[in-house]
Formats: C-alpha cells, structure tokens, sequence
C-alpha cells in the first residue's frame, strides 16, 4: 500500500486574498498523465474551540490510496488558516473565540470563504498539463463534503462527479443545523451530474434522519445522486471496506 504515495507532493498556490498561500498535499499514479482528479476538501475542527488543530495538514493515507492504486491524482486543499495554509480560519467562528459560531449569517460566511479557496484550486488545475480536464471530481469529508456538493452547483461545468462523505456544515449541537445544512446542499442541484453521498448511521454529529432529510431536499430542487447508509459513525472515511465498492462502481459510471 505505501507504494501508492511514493509521488507524495506538498506545495502551495495563491490564493485569492494578498500573501494568503495555500497548501496542497498530492498524490499521483506512478504511470505519465495526465491523470483523471480529485480534489479533496477537509471538514472543520470538532466543535472549533481548540486551535492547536487548525495547523494539522490533512490528507489520509487511506483516501490518497484508493484513488491513486485506481489511477486517479489526488490533491488535498487546505484552506486558509488550516495546515500550513496562510490566512486566518474564518469559517464560521463565534466573534468570542468559543469555537464555531451556530448564527446561520456567520455559518453561511463561513462557507462562502471555503467556496473562495476552492476556486483557487480550480485555477491552479487548469494550469496544470497533468490534469485531465474532462475528468475531474470534487469529494470531501464532513464540511468538506457539503463543501463539494454544493460547490459543483455553484460552478456548473467544471467536474463530472462529486463525492460527500458525512456531510453537514454546522453539527447537531447547533438548532440552525436544520436550516443551513439543506440549504448549503440546495445549492448543488442544479449541478447536472451524478453525486454520491456516503453516510454513517451513527455519526455523532449529524443524524441519519437529518442527512436523508438533506439529500431529500437536494433531489427536490432537482439534483441528481444516490445515498448510502453504512454502519459508522463520522469516521466513515477511515473504512474503505464500507464504501470502496459503492465508490469504485460510481467513479466507473463518470
């Protein structure tokens, strides 16, 4: 397995605020590309309150090998104020540095900021001659998912999938979950493409109801995808054995 990160790459591009660099993770095949490619978005911190792990890089060992032993480049975004990435984290913190703020204004800012960086990465994919441009897919984990879902509908046209593992932007903890989750979601649908959305049915910060509820909304408004429950909780990412062959199957039908 470890072979699969031998192309391991760490790098950083513009972003769109002045002296504000982002920090990319990369993981490639071993073959020439260009590669078809993901970009993978991280969640948020817990409950935001402890700052020691916005400077933690993400990029799992256990995700950049799936996608790369299947051909697939992989680039792990971290955006401003996380990992090595400059800025200040401003996604949706409380004004009095309790952690994230659960005010559906403040919420919603916090998400179009993450939108901000993820169109950086867009412009860094189209400068690269290694990128397949026509098969590109957005993924992400927990804010990231939600992140991915409903970026590919706010920038129609630009990726031909988009993967949600345990999405939501605010958790359970916060009573306006009801009220920006499905509305963040909302804004994918009018993507065009397929989406798979990848659930635990024991997440401790989203119920299951709840993200059913989410997905029911999206394909409401006219979005287009497939739901999966698996029995996890919000570390689905981390058992490939639960989601490999529903993701393997997806990534084929692109």
């Amino acid at each position: 397995m470890a072979t699969a990160l031998t192309r391991l790459e760490k790098y950083f591009i513009p972003s769109g605020e002045p002296d504000a660099r982002l920090e990319i993770v990369a993981a490639r095949p071993r073959h020439e590309g260009p590669y078809p490619t993901i970009v993978f978005n991280h969640g948020s911190t817990g409950r935001g309150h402890n700052k020691s792990l916005y400077s933690r890089t993400l990029s799992p060992a256990v995700v950049a090998n799936h996608f790369v032993e299947r051909g697939w480049m992989i680039l792990f975004l971290q955006r401003r104020g996380r990992g090595k990435s400059g800025g200040n984290y401003g996604e949706g913190l409380a004004p009095d540095g309790s952690g994230y703020s659960c005010n559906v204004e403040i919420a919603i800012a916090g998400f179009e900021r993450a939108v901000e960086d993820v169109d950086a990465v867009v412009r860094h994919l189209r400068e690269r001659s290694d990128v397949d441009q026509s098969r590109l897919v957005i993924a992400g984990v927990s804010r990231g998912g939600i992140l991915s879902i409903a970026y590919a509908g706010m920038r129609p046209a630009i990726f031909r999938g988009a993967v949600n593992f345990n999405g939501g932007w605010l958790g359970r903890g916060c009573a306006n979950h009801e009220i920006v989750n499905p509305a963040i979601f909302e804004r994918g649908a009018s993507a065009g493409i397929s989406t798979l959305w990848l659930h635990g049915t024991h997440d401790q910060y989203y119920r299951i109801e709840h993200c059913r509820g989410n997905f029911e909304r999206f394909r409401s408004a006219g979005g287009q995808g497939k739901f999966i429950a698996a029995a996890a909780g919000h570390a689905l990412m981390y058992k490939p054995a639960l989601w490999s062959n529903h993701l393997d199957h997806y990534l084929d039908s692109l």
